[in-house]
């Protein structure tokens, strides 16, 4: 199974991910991302601008990565990627399922304000590239393709990671962790995903 969790920047993606994937045996958290960065990185410097997602390569190497991992490896893999261009989403995940991959879609929704407010907990100011993208992304994963919408201003991670694992049929792991465990635990995810 693949778990995909969807959302405009600051929605809580990465988190979420983790979170599941802390409480779930035998599950594998994959990053879309890294694919985006590997092909900036590999070419030419003027390549480096807009959004990686329009290069095709993006596109079919994530296609082809999750299809052999789906293929390999039982437990859930958890992907979190804004993933809001309705080819480009027929393409990955469209594309999955017709060949049998058994593809769970969740889009976490937040509120412009609160977006906001937790990209700057991040780092990001109002200006950046993830905060002009909210407008683009809010107005995208709102339609029905894009379904399974939970909405995330007032809950908690446990309460978003249980609301997706109970709607994927899954049974997660207690978590004994304290309030300090799970906020270090949280920095460290945070931390790893900043890219400079």
């Amino acid at each position: 199974m693949i778990i995909w969790i969807n959302g405009a920047f600051g929605s809580g993606k990465t988190t979420v991910a983790h979170e599941l994937h802390r409480r779930i045996p035998d599950s594998h958290v994959y990053d879309p991302e890294n694919v985006g960065y590997f092909i900036w990185k590999n070419a030419p410097k003027s390549f480096n601008q807009g959004d990686f997602q329009d290069f095709p390569q993006w596109r079919s190497m994530n296609y082809d990565m999750l299809k052999m991992i789906s293929d390999r490896f039982d437990g859930p893999i958890i992907v979190p990627m804004t993933l809001v261009n309705p080819q480009y989403f027929g393409e990955i995940v469209g594309r999955l399922r017709a060949d049998g991959a058994d593809v769970r879609h969740f889009a976490l929704l937040a509120s412009r304000e609160t977006l906001l407010k937790r990209l700057r907990k991040r780092g990001d100011r109002s200006d950046s590239w993830p905060a002009r993208q909210i407008d683009r992304c809010a107005a995208s994963l709102s339609g029905e393709l894009f379904g399974h919408h939970i909405h995330t201003d007032h809950r908690t991670v446990e309460e978003v990671a249980e609301r997706i694992a109970s709607e994927a049929g899954i049974r997660l792991a207690p978590d004994s962790r304290g309030w300090l465990r799970k906020r270090i635990d949280r920095m460290i995810v945070t931390i790893k995903h900043i890219r400079i």
